[in-house]
């Protein structure tokens, strides 16, 4: 892949005064791209909180598990964290280490809380860790960030199937989703639980997807610094390529995915994983170039509807934990392990289009969502101002 060259540095989110971006500085792109991406991990961690699994659906259920696995699976995760490595080197370029850094601490306590208290599956904490990483490369150009983005996740990808090759032939079956609620624990007993497995879960979690995550970073950092996201019609050459290539190489490697998701093996669950996130990045990069070509010509459409989910998508993230874990866990509605595929990816969507019209009522209202709201009271020492027409 060819970047263009570095231009000036551009507006804002990439340059400015200190100070929370205003609605009047944002690009449209990201936003509607981190509110697509949004939808898609609710529907991919719907398995999570209904307690399906992939391999044993049937009918319906099957058909919608095979189109999520091919157009969603490893996409929407990859999307969301090179959106949240895009950020965070514009937060670099604009404020500087210390900034940064005391946005990522705030981040990581809210994670810790999201994970103690609401979800095991938190992803706020661990991001919050593996940005540190970010803080070391202010001074690396696009092309750098591009290559130590592909010897990380070269070698990531690789170490993964090198396991699968090792687990050909393996008598076992898939690792069984065990949740910590199913000891017959009540609330406040799953809190200590989880409490008391924090650190080892995040430990483990972060050296384990931690050259991959880095690397979907680095590649957002890159985007960053070339202002392929706020100046789209600058890029289109670059943005075709991502849409051709990243769509011809990902839709392959997810129907791949789908069929792996049928298989109860162990093998096919290890070969699983680099499948998953190598084609969901092709996919993810494959989206990008789709929708900047879209917003290089203002044909987003009914798309923007998006950009207000992606504005508050930490309040809508949590959110959407919040009510999952209440109706489907037994201290709740008591529905894990009832669901299958369809159903409950159909309430996923529900849920999380009705984020949609909430959300840009929270920003005419608000002007920004209560967890984005609380992060820059921490973070800057005052809320972020309101924009001209904002109420």
């Amino acid at each position: 892949m060819t970047l263009p060259a570095e231009p000036p540095p551009a507006p804002a989110p990439e340059t400015g005064s200190p100070g929370p971006v205003g609605s009047a500085e944002r690009s449209l792109l990201p936003d509607v791209l981190r509110g697509l991406a949004l939808l898609g991990i609710l529907i991919i961690n719907v398995q999570d909180f209904a307690g399906f699994r992939e391999w044993t659906q049937t009918g319906i259920d099957r058909v919608v598990q095979v189109f999520t696995d091919i157009f969603l699976n490893g996409r929407s995760i990859s999307l969301f964290a090179m959106l949240f490595g895009w950020g965070a080197a514009g937060l670099l370029a604009r404020h500087g280490t210390v900034t940064l850094a005391r946005r990522l601490a705030v981040l990581l306590v809210l994670g810790t809380a999201h994970f103690v208290f609401v979800w095991h599956g938190d992803i706020i904490s661990m991001y919050a860790l593996l940005a540190v990483a970010l803080l070391f490369t202010a001074r690396l150009t696009a092309r750098t960030l591009v290559l130590l983005a592909g010897l990380l996740g070269g070698w990531w990808l690789l170490s993964g199937l090198l396991a699968g090759l090792a687990a050909v032939g393996s008598p076992a079956g898939r690792p069984v989703f065990f949740p910590n609620f199913a000891l017959g624990t009540g609330y406040p007993d799953l809190v200590a639980w989880r409490t008391a497995n924090f650190v080892e879960d995040q430990l483990g979690s972060t050296v384990y997807n931690g050259p991959w995550l880095i690397a979907l970073f680095c590649l957002g950092a890159a985007a960053q610094r070339t202002g392929l996201l706020t100046r789209p019609g600058e890029h289109r050459p670059l943005l075709r390529r991502l849409a051709v290539w990243g769509l011809a190489v990902g839709l392959p490697l997810g129907l791949l995915l789908a069929w792996l998701n049928t298989q109860g093996t162990r093998p096919a669950f290890l070969f699983s994983i680099p499948v998953r996130m190598g084609g969901g990045l092709a996919t993810a990069l494959g989206y990008v170039g789709v929708l900047g070509l879209l917003a290089s010509r203002n044909r987003l459409g009914s798309l923007r509807a998006f950009a207000a989910s992606g504005r508050v998508a930490m309040s809508n993230y949590i959110a959407q934990s919040l009510f999952m874990t209440t109706f489907f866990y037994p201290y709740g509605g008591g529905q894990f392990g009832r669901w299958g595929a369809a159903p409950a990816v159909g309430l996923a969507l529900l849920v999380g289009l009705a984020q949609l019209p909430l959300s840009a009522w929270v920003l005419r209202r608000f002007g920004s969502g209560p967890l984005e709201r609380l992060t820059r009271l921490l973070v800057y020492g005052r809320p972020a101002r309101r924009e001209p027409g904002e109420t």
